[in-house]
């Protein structure tokens, strides 16, 4: 049985954060915090705006395991499931809690937020928004289905998003206006209560030819929350920016340096404009009473009146001029990193690809007479990426931030595995958790292959094949044996998909399965009440389990398999003692008859058909732990001994690949769980191997597809 990686299934919604939003599930990618290097945030235009004004993210409180990993620095971007666009480059300004603000995105904080898990964040570089097509392949192991992705990245992804929003920083377009400019100002109404005061109530709100946008320059803070309007659109769109290019920001620092030296006037309302400007229109505001206010004939007297400097222009100019020049080393000082980001990126890229061939080759059988080159090999790889030699495989994927699952499965894919070759194993406990996972174990070469799991942990239930699928049914959680299934769930090998089926007419657990004429059958199991003789048939084209003729004994643990049409089943419990009775179901008759018994009582036992005969194999006996085998010929109608395995166990996993038998894991004494394989031929009897990647397990199913 593998080594059970845990796999947690958490509940994620495209519409995040949005207060009126459904859960739906997918699987997390789990990243350790040392692997994590950055967190996609969900939202909607309709969300937008309070994310960037707050400077707070939000996802659902089952998002909590992988967001209380982030710490203040961590590079965050922000998803737009609306426009499907993603923003960046944000980072963490405080950790990752719960309820920082426990009323977040909902109507006038009437009500608890949806999105809890929640993070402060503030704007590290502001960029152009990317589109769909831009980042998918950069976070294409990310997604699960067409448009749905999980939000982790690790250190790769993150860097390679930041490397690419980078390239298309942004900043305020801007230009001068010349001494000649026409100037052509609204303003708004003058404030009641404030019309005295010197330039209250008025706001230009735009300029005719050229202008100068002081607020688009404000801090990171206030200019994300002010780039969305009431139609939140995409960060940017407001501000009409572009690129930084070299020569336009020379362009604007002279520019506010000739500024500078022009005298400014005021007019009578205190607003200042250039002395040899012109202004278009008369209307410039309308005081409370609804009159309407003109310009002042005679624009040259007023001129007269300027005044010649203005200590809060020349301020705003200087500062400016600073943020021109700050903005200038900033793009000087992207660029280097963005070099330097490329660099590493094509050293760890070479890294990987090193790494990856010494994995192909770590994977051979170690009967492999090229077992010390390999191991020449694997020294050079280490000594070649600085790495110690007293690390494992698994030791240096991790140092290089790789998921262990997705480097190990990219290697199998290369070695091109024939699937009818594996044995697949779900369920089941490892020692430490109970598991939902299903793995493609290949016996010959010692490999294992992670596909999706279960949606819940599962042990003590039974497995069959139906058409090219895999169905599981029945068993219990194992937490604390009292929560049985009556649950069904078919896996897809073509799509790497479960599908929900019509379920059990009765929960139960340590029931068998067998397959005849693409009907299924569940036969005996029990609960912790009673132990069941009760036989269903799964038809699909009901499309639910039928009840059919019951056993002659009740059977708790049994062993069964299907054998030209009929099915047998041997041993189990029945409640007070172990059985060594057999008996065998005939569809063409409706009936079970009994067969010869077996020599030893057997339960949690298994039982695999093999060149024409029944193996019953292992299990226990009402007092201990046996490694006896059993053989029963159809034709001859009796049981024989066979040859032992070398390991007493129960409650483990058997099949038959290419003319062999192969067991795996099971218990031997009490909580004493094994971590080998054992293997059977005609001829050469059973071989013991101690796996290196299946690890311990019992309670599992296992079937050949």
């Amino acid at each position: 049985m593998g080594a059970g990686r845990k796999t947690q299934t958490f509940i994620v919604n495209e519409n995040v954060p949005s207060p009126k939003s459904a859960n739906r599930s997918t699987t997390a990618r789990n990243l350790r915090k040392s692997h994590l290097g950055g967190v996609i945030f969900g939202c909607k235009n309709s969300t937008m705006k309070e994310c960037l004004s707050n400077q707070l993210f939000g996802l659902p409180g089952q998002h909590f395991s992988y967001v209380k990993k982030i710490d203040p620095g961590l590079p965050l971007f922000l998803f737009n499931y609306s426009d499907r666009r993603l923003h960046g480059i944000f980072e963490a300004a405080s950790n990752g809690q719960m309820n920082i603000n426990p009323y977040g995105w909902t109507t006038d904080g009437s009500e608890r937020t949806s999105y809890p898990a929640q993070v402060q964040i503030r704007v590290r570089l502001r960029c152009q928004p990317l589109l769909e097509n831009q980042f998918k392949p950069i976070i294409s192991d990310n997604y699960y289905s067409q448009n749905h992705f999980w939000f982790e990245l690790d250190h790769a992804q993150a860097s390679r998003l930041m490397s690419l929003l980078s390239s298309l920083v942004v900043a305020p377009s801007a230009s001068v206006p010349q001494n000649t400019a026409k100037w052509k100002t609204y303003f708004q109404a003058l404030p009641p209560n404030d019309a005295g005061e010197e330039g209250e109530g008025f706001k230009p709100l735009s300029l005719e030819t050229g202008h100068l946008n002081y607020s688009s320059w404000k801090s990171d803070s206030t200019v994300v929350a002010s780039s969305f309007d009431g139609n939140n659109q995409p960060l940017g769109a407001c501000l009409d920016t572009k690129l930084v290019k070299q020569d336009e920001n020379d362009a604007i620092f002279m520019k506010l340096k000739e500024l500078s030296l022009q005298p400014v006037c005021s007019s009578s309302n205190g607003i200042s404009f250039p002395c040899n400007s012109q202004v278009e229109g008369q209307v410039i505001g309308s005081r409370p009473n609804g009159s309407v206010c003109d310009l002042p004939t005679g624009v040259e007297e007023k001129n007269e009146e300027c005044h010649h400097s203005s200590s809060e222009g020349q301020l705003i100019i200087v500062q400016l001029i600073q943020e021109v020049q700050e903005l200038k080393a900033f793009r000087t000082e992207q660029i280097q990193k963005t070099s330097i980001l490329e660099q590493k990126l094509m050293e760890a890229e070479m890294e990987i690809q090193q790494l990856k061939d010494c994995c192909v080759m770590m994977l051979e059988p170690v009967s492999n007479p090229s077992v010390a080159l390999v191991n020449e090999t694997v020294s050079e790889v280490i000594d070649e990426l600085h790495l110690d030699h007293n690390e494992s495989a698994s030791e240096v994927i991790d140092e290089l931030h790789l998921d262990q699952n997705e480097s190990v499965n990219e290697v199998i894919d290369e070695l091109h595995l024939d699937h009818n070759e594996s044995v697949f194993l779900a369920g089941g406990y490892d020692g430490i958790s109970w598991l939902s996972a299903l793995d493609s174990y290949y016996p010959s070469h010692d490999v294992i292959k992670s596909l999706k799991p279960m949606s819940c942990a599962r042990s003590y239930f039974s497995a069959a094949q139906l058409n090219i699928d895999l169905y599981v049914f029945g068993g219990g959680s194992g937490q604390d044996g009292s929560e049985w299934y009556d649950t069904v769930e078919s896996y897809s090998l073509a799509n790497d998909q479960w599908t929900s089926r019509p379920p059990l007419n009765q929960k139960k657990g340590s029931l068998a399965g067998a397959t005849i004429d693409n009907k299924i059958f569940a036969i005996g199991g029990g609960n912790n009440v009673e132990c069941f003789s009760n036989v269903e048939m799964l038809d699909l084209e009901i499309g639910r389990w039928i009840p059919t003729r019951s056993m002659l004994q009740k059977r708790l643990a049994v062993g069964a398999v299907e054998l030209n049409g009929a099915l047998y089943a041997t041993g189990g419990f029945d409640g007070k003692d172990y059985l060594m009775s057999a008996e065998r179901f005939d569809p063409r008759e409706h009936s079970w008859n009994k067969i010869a018994s077996m020599n030893t009582k057997r339960g949690s036992h298994s039982l695999v058909v093999f060149n024409e005969k029944l193996y019953a194999l292992g299990g226990f006996d009402g007092s201990r732990t046996v490694s006896s085998v059993e053989i029963f010929d159809p034709r001859l109608g009796s049981w024989m001994s066979g040859e032992p395995m070398k390991k007493p166990r129960g409650y483990f996993a058997a099949a038959v690949i290419n003319e062999s038998i192969f067991v795996v894991g099971g218990i031997k004494v009490g909580e004493n769980i094994l971590e080998t394989v054992e293997t059977y031929k005609d001829g050469q009897g059973w071989q013991e191997t101690q796996t290196r990647t299946i690890g311990k397990r019992c309670f599992l199913s296992a079937i050949v597809l």
